[in-house]
């Protein structure tokens, strides 16, 4: 049998069973996201897709034997785990800004799954005063204990938005007026050299793979730190805080 490379979390942050999670999403309570047997097909099965469609829930589909190593109990095919934090609709937070005669000031994070370099980015956000993180609800980050304890409790004060589709949510943020900033080493353009004393949205992709293709071409600036070193590139949690100081600058 195939082991896979899982750490347990304590059990209080999972939900095991199908008419379980149901009925947690009926409560309301925030997922993380979801762990579904590869191969249920099940009445009560299909009712559970239906009740996460529409919905920003991670939803992946895996051998038992994953889940297996989660816990020892009947999980019947699922397991949920539980968010340690409420999320924000994305239209409903920029236009509270909005109405509440504010100047947005968001991080979208494309493809950070660290939560180390998560936790860092939310705190370096609760300092310095910004009024949101973005991710997406696949490929990205799991907001959990560690990512709480990462982020010195800042995850509690932070309005955090997870987005099932990233593009729609960069035109949307377009669409309401953000200058939408790339931090991306495909440019000669100086992050210093980009206003940001407007609405504005700040994108970092990962460490890896950089922003996405057809996110990066959503955005309406593209801007770089400059590097003269040996070293090609910063840590994400590292040129998040540099970009997000620069903005506070020009803004006061």
């Amino acid at each position: 049998m195939k082991q896979y490379d899982t750490k347990r979390p304590p059990e209080k942050e999972m939900i095991f069973g199908i008419r379980a999670v149901i009925e947690a999403i009926e409560a309301g309570k925030a997922l993380d996201k979801v762990l579904m047997r590869r191969d249920m097909n099940s009445a009560i099965g299909r009712e559970l897709q239906q009740k996460l469609a529409g919905t920003a829930t991670n939803i992946q589909r895996v051998p038992v034997e994953r889940l297996n190593q989660y816990t020892d109990k009947n999980h019947q095919g699922v397991i949920a785990f539980l968010s340690p934090v409420e999320f924000y609709p994305i239209d409903s937070l920029v236009q509270s800004l909005y109405d509440e005669g504010k100047t947005p000031l968001l991080v979208v994070l494309d493809g950070v799954t660290d939560v180390r370099n998560f936790g860092a980015i939310a705190r370096t956000c609760a300092c310095a005063g910004v009024h949101g993180i973005v991710i997406a609800s696949r490929s990205s980050v799991a907001i959990n204990g560690d990512a709480i304890k990462t982020s010195a409790g800042a995850l509690f004060s932070l309005p955090i938005c997870k987005v099932e589709n990233m593009q729609e949510c960069l035109q949307y943020l377009r669409d309401s007026g953000l200058r939408v900033v790339a931090a991306t080493e495909h440019t000669d353009r100086l992050y210093t050299d980009c206003d940001m004393t407007g609405p504005t949205a700040i994108v970092m992709g990962s460490e890896e793979h950089g922003i996405y293709g057809p996110n990066l071409d959503l955005c309406t600036d593209r801007v770089k730190l400059p590097m003269t070193g040996v070293i090609e590139s910063l840590n994400v949690s590292v040129a998040a805080g540099v970009f997000i100081y620069e903005a506070i600058r020009q803004r006061n």
